[in-house]
């Protein structure tokens, strides 16, 4: 027994270590790839769709991925005039002197007071909005509203809904990457608005070529203007008749400033006589670089952007900010994607799958301490029916082995042998060995009795053992005389058993 108690301990803990780093890793694998996945997802995903603030996006003289010098060198190409300006006023201006296409590809870098004189242009420009936000479709007072829109951009055919594109530059070309974000009639709004591209490109009615709409920066840039149709779709979308004034921004637009007087007008604002507030009446050069409330002739350098004048802003409810569109989508999917890694942690940690698995054990007990603590447990927790299973089995293999009877012989054989050898009936036999699970203590006391009673009564010398019964006289010493002559044979009886001793429980080393 001491031998067994201490050799066992150290390979017990030597075999934990190595367990417990196997635990380790079963946790830090799945979240190590987990993390590794939406990491490669996010940057995949900001790669992709890079933000409309960054220095050099879709700039005419822009050379990198995201820029747009390689659209603006094809409108070059095709004839067209692509004049560059960096100033929201200038470019108001610069669209004034005829036909001309304005293009805003980041419409969200506009301040808000800007964005309100996008409503006002000449009936000869035509507006192209690349991606704009909710607030800035709101300021212009457009009838359209964000739909939905998908994780990366997906190039989609003219048609949509089954009707041909409203413009007809557009209608003969392939497929574009612009189902980015799409977009719907808002409520109330005028049923008008045509759709193509999948509804990525909106095209609101105005006298001319009206406000167009795209859902999508990818036909525009650099890196993506030679996949599929992009290149044909941006230059025939900008390339029509006039210049294209091309608004450039590094960054969010700072206050716009605004005129003289004590009208509050900005400095882009048409007066009631058809003069500007620069230039003079009726200026039309796009230049804006004279008068005092141009870029270059600010007289009293306010540059705040709330002004007293314009009442029609104040009285317009402020637009809804919901929850959804407070925060970008990445954000949404990055929180969906922990909600399921937390679930599948918490189902994997609630409930090991597969069999239990075997380990040795730390020390050696005695088995008459095994047996009294499972008999604990088994009362602790009523199960009955597991107790007399155990007891059955234990009797079972007892009665085969000492009626010489294979492992696997049938219940009905084994009460025969039974019935042979202890005289009993059979069903009897039976009925002790397989029957009905007890349901009350006593039952479960009657059940083990029995099984004692039949297992006595198939080998009674083996069961006796060597002890006297309980009330036997003690017997007198007797000195040692030599070792005891040989027994002759018995004459009839089954042979001796062989199995463990019946009064000594099994594994005991004693």
């Amino acid at each position: 027994m001491s031998a067994h108690a201490t050799a066992a301990p150290p390979a017990g803990r030597a075999d934990a270590a190595p367990r417990r780093r196997r635990r380790r890793h079963r946790l830090l694998i799945p979240l190590g790839l987990a993390a590794l996945l939406l990491s490669t997802t996010l940057v995949t995903h900001a790669v992709d769709q890079p933000d409309p603030d960054e220095r050099g996006f879709l700039s005419p003289v822009a050379t990198g991925d995201d820029g747009g010098s390689r659209l603006a060198d094809a409108l070059r190409g095709r004839g067209v005039t692509v004049q560059r300006e960096t100033d929201p006023l200038r470019a108001l201006l610069a669209v004034r002197g005829g036909a001309a296409t304005l293009f805003v590809p980041a419409p969200a870098l506009l301040h808000p007071d800007t964005v309100g004189a996008l409503g006002s242009l000449p009936p000869t420009t035509r507006l192209v909005l690349v991606d704009p936000p909710r607030r800035v479709l709101e300021a212009v007072r457009l009838p359209v509203e964000p739909a939905g829109r998908r994780w990366a951009a997906q190039a989609v055919g003219p048609d949509a809904r089954d009707l041909p594109c409203p413009l007809p530059e557009l209608r003969q070309l392939g497929r574009a990457a612009v189902g980015l974000q799409r977009y719907a009639v808002a409520p109330g709004g005028s049923s008008a608005v045509r759709f193509c591209f999948g509804d990525g490109l909106a095209l609101l009615p105005r006298p001319s070529d009206g406000m167009v709409v795209v859902g999508a920066s990818d036909p525009f840039r650099n890196e993506r203007i030679d996949e599929w149709d992009n290149r044909a779709f941006a230059t025939a979308l900008l390339g029509g008749p006039g210049r294209v004034v091309w608004l450039d921004l590094d960054g969010p637009e700072p206050p716009p400033v605004f005129g003289e007087g004590s009208t509050g007008r900005p400095a882009w604002s048409p007066t009631p006589g058809g003069s500007t507030g620069v230039g003079g009446p009726g200026d039309g050069d796009g230049t804006g670089d004279d008068g005092p409330g141009g870029p270059g002739g600010n007289s009293d350098g306010d540059s705040d952007s709330e002004g007293t004048g314009d009442d029609s802003r104040a009285d317009r409810p402020d637009p809804p900010n919901p929850l959804w569109s407070a925060f970008p989508g990445w954000l949404w999917a990055l929180l969906a994607q922990l909600a399921v890694a937390a679930l599948l942690a918490a189902l994997w940690r609630a409930r090991r799958l597969g069999p239990p698995a075997p380990e040795p054990l730390p020390v050696m007990v005695r088995s008459a301490e095994t047996v009294l603590g499972r008999a604990r447990l088994y009362e602790k927790a009523g199960a009955r029916d597991a107790a007399a299973r155990t007891l059955r089995a234990a009797a079972l293999d007892r009665l085969k082995s000492r009626l010489h009877l294979p492992p696997t012989a049938p219940p009905a054989d084994v009460a025969a042998a039974i019935a042979e050898r202890t005289g009993d009936a059979p069903r009897w036999a039976d009925e002790v060995l397989h029957g009905a699970a007890p349901e009350t203590d006593r039952e479960l006391l009657d059940l083990a009795r029995a099984l004692d009673r039949l297992t006595r009564a198939v080998a009674p010398h083996a069961a006796a053992g060597p002890y006297p019964p309980a009330g036997a006289p003690p017997t007198a010493a007797v000195p040692f005389q030599g070792p005891p002559p040989a027994a002759a044979p018995p004459a009839e009886g089954p042979p001796p058993p062989a199995g463990p001793h019946p009064h000594r429980a099994e594994g005991d080393p004693r």
